[in-house]
């Protein structure tokens, strides 16, 4: 590799992509503890 190569960094794209599907694994994971614990509690 040469000390003139390119950065290997993402397109600005792909990491909006990466941080919106990120958000959206949060999002699903406390989603899925709320319904436990509405199931929990009937």
């Amino acid at each position: 590799m040469l000390w003139s190569d390119p950065e290997n960094k993402p397109p600005k794209e792909l990491r909006d992509t990466q941080e919106m599907l990120r958000r959206l694994g949060i999002l699903m994971a406390l989603a899925m503890v709320l319904v436990m614990l509405v199931i929990g509690v009937r």
